[in-house]
């Protein structure tokens, strides 16, 4: 068993060395299709962050108030607002309040609201829902009280954005599955050229009663190790350029987009595995077409 192993994995070295101009197209083919992947995942992995934060931060309603509106009446609407099971929360918030709340958001700038004869702002219910998707359930139900002067939410927004996010996952998804189909062509058509060169020796190797396992191992080892191959050199190469795009751009991501970006350590750990996995498939796959014709499945 351990000298079949290592008569595999010998034979599989000797031919990629070999086949030195073929080999060297797979693994530029697998190579570029990884690291194509490796920036979509990244672009994609970073941007469902980003979507979900914002929901995180729109899943708030605001029910402005009239200025006549009476507390019985108010505190009914909260009432009902908090026993629906779309609402996770709702509460008061008064003119004061809001204005407090607003001076802080304005940061270094808050002073200047510090000379207004008056407080601009109305009293509001502010109601916080437990999923996105239940925002217009509830905004239709707060538009039947009376004493409403405004309702302000950000479902357009939020549709925006993920509408967005599925458009790139979308894209990335079918580059992905065009880029593996064409890595899996390369490598069977390299694979297949060293089948056609040792075609006689396979016949005799048949014909002396060596199974189509044992013959097609070195080819199979030998898909397997340009995919892996292939897996170091792209990891390495994203591993890289993402450290550099975190260090230098997390700071103004968290700023544009009140969020940080996913940390290097735990996408670029997953993603090895996920290039290990396509590198080994595709390598895998690719030998299994290329010795469909000349041994019996």
């Amino acid at each position: 068993m351990i000298r079949s192993l290592i008569y595999v994995i010998k034979q599989a070295f000797l031919q990629i060395v070999r086949n030195r101009a073929m080999s060297s197209a797979s693994l530029f083919s697998i190579t570029a299709m990884l690291l194509i992947l490796g920036m979509f995942f990244i672009l994609a992995v970073n941007v469902n962050l980003i979507s979900e934060n914002a929901k995180r931060q729109f899943d708030t309603i605001q029910i402005y108030l009239l200025d006549t509106a009476e507390w019985p009446p108010v505190a009914d609407m909260i009432r009902q607002l908090d026993a629906m099971p779309e609402v996770s929360t709702a509460e008061f918030v008064n003119k004061d309040q809001a204005l407090t709340e607003l001076k802080v958001r304005w940061g270094d700038n808050g002073y200047l609201l510090d000379g207004l004869n008056k407080n601009p702002l109305p009293n509001s219910i502010r109601v916080k829902v437990k999923q996105l998707e239940y925002a217009d359930v509830v905004v239709q139900k707060a538009r039947t009280f009376e004493g409403i002067e405004d309702i302000k939410y950000y479902q357009s927004t939020v549709d925006k954005l993920i509408s967005v996010t599925n458009a790139i996952q979308m894209a990335a998804l079918v580059i992905i599955v065009f880029l593996v189909v064409v890595s899996v062509v390369v490598v069977s058509n390299t694979i297949k050229l060293t089948v056609l060169a040792r075609e006689r020796e396979i016949s005799i190797m048949k014909y002396i009663g060596a199974t189509n396992w044992f013959i097609r191992g070195p080819f199979l080892t030998e898909g397997i190790l340009m995919g892996l191959i292939s897996a170091a050199l792209s990891a390495g190469i994203v591993a890289f350029i993402y450290t550099k795009i975190v260090r230098s751009m997390s700071q103004q991501a968290a700023v544009l987009f009140s969020s940080g970006m996913v940390p290097e350590e735990f996408l670029i750990f997953n993603l090895v595995w996920v290039f290990i996995a396509l590198g080994v498939s595709i390598g895998a796959l690719g030998s299994m077409l290329s010795m469909r014709r000349f041994l019996d499945t």
